[in-house]
Parts: structure tokens; sequence; C-alpha cells
């Protein structure tokens, strides 16, 4: 086992990694040792994320040290003008004493790696949103960007998230090609360890300043409505950070769209590493964690919650009627909506105009852009594909208006190749000000959109699997379950008319029965279409150990009977899960909030 290694390389730079390792052989933990150091971190749907804390498998200042170099590699090889271009480092707010591990750490190691090679570094000097990251990239023009956060994730983890010189998120061949410079990077640099050297170094500097002046005023082309929002002062908002980096810029987004500032949530403003008023850090699990945003909004007779999740690239959204919590498609029919209306009233046509999703996202955009005339595509999950997309149809004239992912990820406008909860937020209240004067709510209008476009109801939940070994079994049962390649062909009693199934390629509604979407080997996806027109889903997730599912009825406009639909759907849902997840036998924990 590789225990030496890992202490030669860590001592003595870090002793609380080295005591934890030390602890775990004298108490004899074979298998978490194993778990730890027998396996190397590789790039998910939101690059290298894992629990801070000593092991290769972890993250922690060796780990980033690795990391780093091996991106130094591999960026020295692809950009001969690194040394004038540089790199962007930020990060969030989260640390665990345990291992003497925090994002602020861990970035200034990130910036010492690549300042002892005369690569000029932009280091931010304080926790900014994950979206400053990609848009630093873009402004400053440098080769690529790294931003040390777990976004959502539980306390215990931490991340190393990489972006391209495009401002999106790397994806392949890139990816690999970086996971092979860090395997040929391992032993650090006798700089590398010098936290301090960004503090001295004349290559280092801090955009803070000028990236949040151009990011607000760049934010300003996304406000529509700037006099009605002046007059809409009886609107009340509350804001809620999750214990993390978004208070100060939501503020700052809100007064430049001519708002009062929204009511903090107090307890949770400043950030908090241990995220200790909600029991998990993720506003997207609903009305259980926003309790203390609904208490406040109810107090203070505020109609509207908008919570960014702790590196506020995520955004919930609750209206208070019965609070009514919008779900991350729910959310999206409605912003999808206002930035058609608005882009329709100042431009005559569509015929350059793109919205995109996520495949396991709804469908209706792509139902309202086959009403409306505009272009509609799906990527595979995760927002890198989104952000690459944007990209490529920026370079052909195209203009991305609308992207999401149903885990409450929107981009509204194409600033930022990522999604970002900062500007959703204040777009979100432009939208619930302009319809505030319409005698509208936020669900009203959503009721609007689906009676005009059809009901799109769905169902998105999760299970815990803490096994690998048990979710490849699950999913190779599905790939061979009437016999050898062959799929299901019934769920919850309906036939299965169309399968495609992402991580081979396969799907047999293509006449070469292959998946237009590119192959993801290294992560699991199956679609299922059933005769009754439900869209079904299962999927590993990139960033944590869960199956999670994802079923839709998209109804025609004009059906009423939503009642019967939803109970249709429900049931489904729980066929799926039962038949094709089988929880009880392979010890599946269920979604707990």
């Amino acid at each position: 086992m590789l225990i030496n290694p890992f202490l030669c390389l860590i001592s003595p730079q870090n002793p609380q990694t080295r005591a934890q390792i030390e602890s775990l052989v004298k108490a004899g933990h074979v298998e978490e040792l194993r778990r730890r150091l027998c396996s190397r971190m590789s790039f998910g749907t939101a690059g290298l994320r894992a629990a801070m804390g000593a092991g290769f498998a972890r993250i922690n200042d060796l780990t980033i040290i690795q990391s780093t170099q091996g991106m130094y590699k591999y960026l020295a090889k692809f950009f001969p003008d690194l040394g004038s271009r540089g790199l962007v480092v930020g990060y969030d707010t989260r640390a665990q004493e345990t291992c003497g591990c925090s994002s602020e750490r861990l970035a200034r190691l990130t910036a010492a790696v690549m300042l002892c090679k005369d690569v000029p570094v932009y280091l931010f000097s304080t926790y900014v949103p994950t979206p400053f990251v990609p848009y630093a990239v873009k402004k400053l023009g440098a080769a690529a960007g790294i931003m040390v956060t777990a976004s959502h994730n539980p306390k215990e983890d931490n991340g190393y998230k990489v972006y391209w010189n495009n401002g999106a998120q790397i994806s392949s061949p890139h990816d690999k090609e970086i996971l092979r410079c860090i395997e040929e990077s391992v032993e650090p640099w006798p700089d590398s360890w010098n936290e301090k050297l960004p503090d001295s170094s004349a290559l280092r500097s801090d955009p803070l300043q000028e990236i949040c002046h151009l990011y607000m005023e760049e934010l300003s082309s996304l406000c529509f409505h700037r006099y009605t929002n002046r007059a809409s002062t009886s609107l009340k908002f509350v804001h809620s950070s999750f214990h993390g980096v978004g208070h100060r810029y939501v503020q700052q987004a809100f007064k430049v769209f001519g708002f009062p500032q929204p009511i903090p949530v107090p307890e949770q403003k400043d950030p908090d590493p241990n995220f200790s008023t909600v029991s998990c850090p993720n506003p997207e699990e609903g009305e259980s964690v926003l309790e203390l945003s609904l208490r406040l909004a109810e107090k203070e007779g505020a109609r509207v919650v908008v919570a960014t999740d702790p590196d506020a690239d995520r955004l919930a959204v609750a209206e208070q009627c019965k609070w009514k919590v919008f779900t991350g498609n729910e959310l999206a029919a409605l912003l999808g909506w206002w930035m058609l209306y608005n882009w329709k009233e100042t431009h005559p046509e569509f015929k350059k105009v793109y919205m995109l999703a996520t495949t396991v996202s709804s469908k209706i955009l792509q139902t309202i852009a086959r009403t409306e005339g505009f272009h509609f595509e799906e990527t595979l999950p995760g927002f890198k594909w989104i952000g690459n997309k944007i990209c490529d149809l920026t370079k052909t004239g195209h203009e991305v208006i609308f992207s999401f992912e149903e885990s409450i990820g929107f981009l509204c406008g194409s600033m930022v190749p990522d999604k970002d909860g900062v500007s959703a937020a204040v777009v979100v209240a432009e939208m619930a000000a302009y319809l505030e004067n319409k005698n509208l709510t936020l669900n009203q209008q959503l009721k609007n959109i689906y009676e005009n476009y059809g009901y799109h109801i769905s169902k998105t939940s999760y299970v815990i699997c803490n096994d690998p070994p048990t979710v490849k079994r699950i999913f190779s049962r599905l790939r061979n379950f009437g016999g050898e390649n062959l799929y299901p062909i019934l769920c919850g009693g309906y036939n299965i008319v169309q399968v495609r199934d992402a991580t081979t390629g396969y799907d047999n509604n293509q006449p070469d029965q292959k998946s237009v979407l590119p192959v993801t080997k290294s992560s699991q996806m199956v679609t299922f279409t059933l005769q009754n027109g439900i869209v079904a889903t299962l999927r590993t997730s990139g960033t944590e150990p869960k199956i999670k599912y994802y079923t839709e009825f998209c109804a025609p406009p004009g059906e009423s009977d939503i009642s019967s639909l939803e109970e249709e759907l429900k049931r489904v849902t729980a066929a799926l899960v039962e038949e094709f997840l089988e929880p009880d036998k392979n010890n599946l924990i269920p979604r707990s909030v």
C-alpha cells in the first residue's frame, strides 16, 4: 500500500494529514486506507471533488499541489504564451480544521505552483462566487481558471474546478490529458509548498475590483425594466447565501437593477464552513433547508425568497402563498419565458436565437421553441457541456439567451459560460416585480405558461449508494434485463418504446442505433421513453455518491386533468425505482430531506 510515499510527500508540511494516516494505520483500518491511498481523484461533471483529508483520493494540500503541477505541465504544452496570459484562481469559504485544509489555503498553494514557474496568477484576495472565475478568464484573456469549491456538497468536501481559456469548464480531451500530466508530476517542487509566495511575487495580481466592476456593469444588460423596478418598492425580497459567498454580491446585483437590497437571513449571511443552520448546504432540497428564509419572509412581509448555494452558482426561489418552492424545471419555465418575452420586445426574428438544457431537464423549453420558432438543443448533464455549447454557438454568430439544468442551475444570457446564481437571483426579482405590476404572482404566471404550451410535470430525486460495485451491478442488470444486451421492455405496466444509453452510446430510436449525444463511459446514464409519453432517466451523480432519477410527463396544451397526470407519473416513478434500482436488495439510502 502507498502509505510511506504519501507520508514522505506531505511530511513535514502538513502534520494534520500525516496524523490522519498514522491514526488509521495504528487502528488497523485497512479498507479505509485502501480507499484513500490506492486510487486518485478523476474529473467529474464539476472537476475534482472529494472529502477533505489525507490520501491521494482526498482533497488536501498534496493532491492540490500535484493537480496544479499537472495543470502547469499541460498548459505549458498547449499555450506557448502561458507566461503572458496567466491563470485565474478563486476560492469559496470552506475549511476543515482536522486536516488543516481550507479553500483559501488550497487556492494560495495553487497560485504558488504557477508563480514558481513564472506564470502570472490573478488570485482573488477574498472569496468570490464561482461564476466570477470563468468571467475573469474571459475578460483577462487568461489561459485557464481554477476555482477551489465543492459548491453545495456536504461540509466535509472540497473541490478543484477547472475552466479553459474560453471560460467553460474543461471537457475531453483536456480532462484526460491533465490527469495524465498530474500522474507524471506527483513529486512537489521545492516552492510548491510556499503558501506565502503570492504575497511577495510581482507576478501575482488581485483581479477582485476590476472583475466585480465589469461583471456588475455587464449585468445591467439583463435589466429590461429599470424604471419599473424603482417604482416597485412594495415588493420585498429575502436572500439567503447559505453560509457561503453570495451575500455581498447579490446585494450589489440588486442595486444595479434599481431594487432595494434584499433582506438577508442574519443567521446565514456570513460564511460558516460548518453550515451550522442547515442539515445540508443545498437549497435544491427545498422547504426543509429554507426554513429560516421562509420564516423571515413571513415576519418581514416579503413575498419572494431567493437563496444562492454556498458558492453562488445555483439559485432556489420560493414565493409566499402557502409557500411554493419552485423546482429547477419550474423556475426554468419562468426564466425561459421571461428571457424570450424581453427578446421579442426588441428583436423581430429568432433565426439565430438558442436556448439550451441538459437532457435530464424538463422539455418545456423544447416545447416553447417548437411553438415560437427559436432553436433549442440538449446536452449531456453538467454545465460544462452547456458552457462549451454556448462557446461553439457564439463563434458562429448565434445568440444563446437562456440555459439551464434541472438541479437549479441557470444562466440568463451568455455573459458567463457557466451557471450563475447571482445574475439569476436579480433576474428573478425583476420578473417578479414586472408580474406584480400586472397583478400576477410567479406561480400564476407559471400556470399561464403551462396552459399555453402544455403542462410539463416532472419528478426528480435520488438514492444514495456508497458502494461503487453496487452501482455498476445495478446498471449492468439494466443492460441485460431480459438477457444479454436486452434492456427492459416494461416499466410500471407501460411498454418502453425507446432506450438511450449515454454510457454505451446505444439508442434504438436512431437508424444506426447510435446516440447523437456524446458517449460518457466514465458515468452511468440510461433514458427510457414509455408508451404513455413519460420520459425517465437513471444516472449517477458526477459529484456525490448518488443515483439520480428523473421522470417527466409532457401533456398537450388544453389538458386540464392535471391530478390524474400527476398520479400516473407518481406510479411510474415508484415502479422505476423499485423495479430497476431494487433499493432494499441493494441497500440504497433514500433521500432524507
